[in-house]
Parts: C-alpha cells; structure tokens; sequence
C-alpha cells in the first residue's frame, strides 16, 4: 500500500469465530489487532522511506455497510451526527471511494489518535445478540488507509489504500434464531457473502465478465480485487464440535479464494503536482 498498490485484507467465517477481535484486537499489548499491526508497520516503513526524501499524506476512513447502505462509523468526528448521501466513485488515481465520509488525517506514529477512531468505529458498528453470539456484528466494516507519497527528486507521486476488511458473520438461520430486523440483516450478509463468492469464482475462472457491483462491498473493493490490487483473506474458525457445518463452509470458501490468481497489480501513480 505504502508503494501504491490497492491492498485489501478480509477476515472471513462464522459470526462469533473472532474476525472483529482479529482485526481490532484488545489493549496494547500482545492482543492488538491486525489494524493497529499495520498502522506500526506503516508508521515504521514512512520513517525509513522519508530519509530518502519521501513525503506523506495519510488518511483514515472507516465504513460499514449494513443491509447494503453505507454508513459512516467516524460520523461523530465531524460538525454534526447527520449522514449525508454515500455513494461509491472511482477517484482520480483509479481507486473507488465512498463520498460524504469523513477522512481523518493522521500520523501513523500517533497510537493515541488511532484508539480513538477505533473506539469511536466499534461504538458506532452495528451489532446485535444471536443464538450464536453475544455480540454479533450486523455489517461489514472497511479501514481504509488512504496513503500519498510524493518524491520531488524523482517526481513521482503514489497513491496506495489498505484496506483492513472485517466482514460481517456468515451463519445458518436455523441456528443463529434470528426473526424480525434479525432475519433481514442474515439475509443481506449471506447474499452480500455470495456476492463475494460470485467475484472470486469469476477471478479463478478468468471470466472476461466479473460482478463487481452486484454488492457494495465487492463493488468498493473492485480495484484491491483486480489487476491494481493484492488480497489476503484469513479464515475464522470456532473450534467448538457445533461449528463444523460452519466451519467446513468457510474452509471451502478459502480453497476457492486460494485458487484465484489476479496477475501483477500495478500501482497508482500521479505527478509530483498533483
């Protein structure tokens, strides 16, 4: 991300396996998670990237997407709680966006300005109780790191997105024993999962058509997806006897993924007046 590229990171499986735990973590010892994790390490590589006269521009996003509406989950670091319209558009340096979001400027290095936007995000995410979980996220949330780096020696301009994914819990209705508001959000993340599923059967079978855009989720992450991008999905597993159904599903899931190859990504450049 930091050399231009459009990175994403999924955490995938059944609703209580631990994705949101993976990706935000507890504390600041050895329970972070994987967002902090990679601020450091973006916060480290700047450093050493600025020595050779590299400069920086990061930016934070935090979104999810609920029944497949877009919600800002930094709303409240703006002038008021009202959300304006989000729609998703490809920006100048190829990459897709989502508007009326507030993007937070930050140094990587500041750890205390990065807990309060993830504490802000989880008081803001969308969760609810099921027979599966006490606290179950209802929506996909996307960190997004938006990274410019400029370097007037050479007069190059990058622009790089990571892209930390914690998807919302695939889970069977017969066992998770949604009804009501419960029942709809299940069948917006399966079908937004399937959607998912759709684009990397696609990908693996090099189709010259892949959907994009029959979901948000796969539809704001298009370009991490494609030929400007590189992905790793994790797997969730629950290690409970119950959760073999669930826990197979996703193993296969992961073997699809795994035999998706998007080819050499290329990077976002820009001009050093940009």
């Amino acid at each position: 991300a930091i050399d231009g590229y459009n990175v994403c990171l999924f955490s995938y499986g059944q609703t209580g396996a631990g994705k949101t735990h993976s990706m935000q973590g507890s504390g600041t010892g050895p329970q972070r998670g994987i967002i902090p994790r990679a601020i450091e390490q973006i916060a480290k590589a700047k450093i050493d990237l600025e020595a050779k006269g590299w400069e920086f521009q990061i930016h934070i996003s935090y979104i999810e997407i609920y029944c497949e509406k877009i919600q800002d989950l930094l709303r409240k670091l703006g002038s008021n709680d009202e959300q304006a319209p989000h729609k998703i558009i490809t920006n100048d340096f190829g990459q897709n966006i989502v508007t009326n979001t507030q993007m937070v400027h930050v140094d990587p290095s500041d750890s205390d300005k990065i807990n309060e936007i993830m504490a802000i995000a989880a008081e803001s995410r969308t969760t609810a109780k099921t027979g599966m979980n006490a606290v179950s996220s209802r929506s996909h949330s996307i960190f997004t790191l938006h990274i410019s780096a400029m370097n007037e020696r050479v007069g190059v301009t990058l622009h790089g997105q990571l892209n930390l994914v914690d998807l919302a819990g695939s889970e069977r209705v017969e066992r998770s024993g949604v009804t009501g508001q419960g029942l709809v959000e299940a069948k917006n993340i399966n079908k937004s999962l399937s959607s998912l599923a759709d684009v990397f059967d696609a990908i693996s079978k090099k189709q010259k058509f892949v959907p994009f855009r029959n979901s948000q989720l796969t539809y704001l992450l298009e370009k991490a997806l494609s030929g400007s991008g590189k992905t790793l999905m994790m797997l969730n597993l629950s290690p409970t006897d119950e959760s073999v159904v669930e826990s197979l599903s996703s193993l296969r899931f992961g073997s699809k993924v795994n035999s998706c190859e998007l080819g050499r990504a290329q990077r976002a450049y820009g001009h050093s007046d940009d």
